[in-house]
């Protein structure tokens, strides 16, 4: 990775996109001997002796996704007007497709209120290199850099809609439109290993959850069979030529029920194999069960226990593995050691 340093006076709130799970790294690297609290996802903190070694080394500050994450905008503003610089993924996930999505609302107000230097940062290549669905490391060129430097007085004179617009603007990136201009070789053995846990409808069949990969392809049995290139890009790129159109596809194609077999008796899609837990304060969790998972139009249904969907205030997934959700102010999580697609959980609840 290539990376320019990063020399600030006083308290800084640095707010990069987010492509992959080492970002943080990445981005420490630009600080070399700053100091910088890193905002972390809470279910790094239930992670037993890993979670303990994380928080000697770098005590982050937790953020409970799937909630309203007041304490965690509360903890930033204690550490930047304590004098300390905060790194804040302010997407509040990595993204899925190689395009980053816009950052949560509390965002600029935060910025704002803090007394601290804005750093908008941007990372490129990232979302190659490790994308969230994959396995292992495709070996290519990764950048960091900050884009702009917005000291505190200049912050007042803005609102805080005008600071999300500048943050979105200084840390949008789309790996498409960046390989299309300038393309870059990501190398690895096993370069679409694990990309059914991003992609759950197959565009020639209509099925869901009939997709498979093997090294450096993405096949069903329906016939369709796509190489992911060393660029990013499928050959042939029919019916796609991205995984981000295919996305685009398959959420319209999901919303309409396409894949649903004529009298279909409610059941959307189900998975086996999953645990439930309830995810208490102190990161302790208490297990409510296993069995299946299975979404119907109106509620979840996880482990025997039901979730109505009017009742869940907030979900998201975590790493490809876990689901969490809020529900009359509980906190749950859903986690399968298989690699079933939970993205499709997610995205009904989004558009119920």
């Amino acid at each position: 990775m290539t990376h320019e340093d990063l020399q600030i006076d006083g308290p800084a709130l640095i707010v990069p996109n987010h492509g992959c799970a080492w970002d943080p790294l990445l981005v420490a690297m630009s600080l070399r001997d700053q100091h910088a609290y890193f905002v972390a996802s809470e279910h790094l903190f239930r992670l037993g002796p890993v979670s303990r070694i994380i928080e000697s080394l770098v005590a982050p500050i937790p953020r409970r996704k799937a909630s309203t994450g007041t304490d965690t905008v509360k903890a930033c503003l204690r550490h930047l007007r304590a004098g300390h610089s905060v790194c804040l993924f302010a997407e509040g996930e990595q993204c899925w497709d190689g395009r980053n999505i816009p950052i949560f609302p509390a965002t600029g107000k935060l910025a704002r209120s803090s007394g601290a230097t804005l750093v908008t940062y941007r990372l490129e290549g990232n979302y190659l290199s490790i994308p969230r669905w994959g396995k292992g490391i495709r070996r290519g060129k990764v950048r960091g850099y900050p884009v702009g430097i917005y000291p505190p007085e200049v912050l007042r004179t803005m609102s805080a809609a005008e600071i999300e617009a500048l943050i979105n603007r200084d840390i949008h990136e789309n790996a498409w439109d960046r390989q299309r201009e300038n393309p870059v070789a990501f190398l690895g053995r096993n370069r679409a290993k694990g990309m059914e846990r991003a992609l759950y409808l197959c565009p020639r069949c209509r099925k869901i959850d009939s997709l498979q990969t093997e090294r450096n392809r993405v096949f069903c049995s329906c016939g369709l069979d796509l190489t992911y290139t060393e660029t990013g890009f499928f050959e042939p790129p029919q019916p796609f030529e991205t995984i981000a159109d295919w996305e685009d596809w398959q959420k319209k194609e999901l919303a309409q029920r396409s894949f649903l077999p004529a009298g279909a008796d409610g059941l959307l899609f189900s998975d086996p194999d999953v645990s439930l837990s309830l995810v208490k304060s102190g990161h302790e969790e208490t297990p409510l069960g296993q069995g299946s998972l299975c979404q119907y139009e109106d509620r979840l249904i996880c482990a025997g226990h039901s979730f109505p969907l009017r009742e869940i205030s907030n979900m998201a997934d975590v790493l490809a593995s876990r689901l969490l959700l809020t529900v009359q102010g509980d906190y749950y999580e859903i986690r399968t050691k298989k690699a079933a697609n939970l993205r499709k959980y997610l995205e009904i609840w989004r558009n119920r």
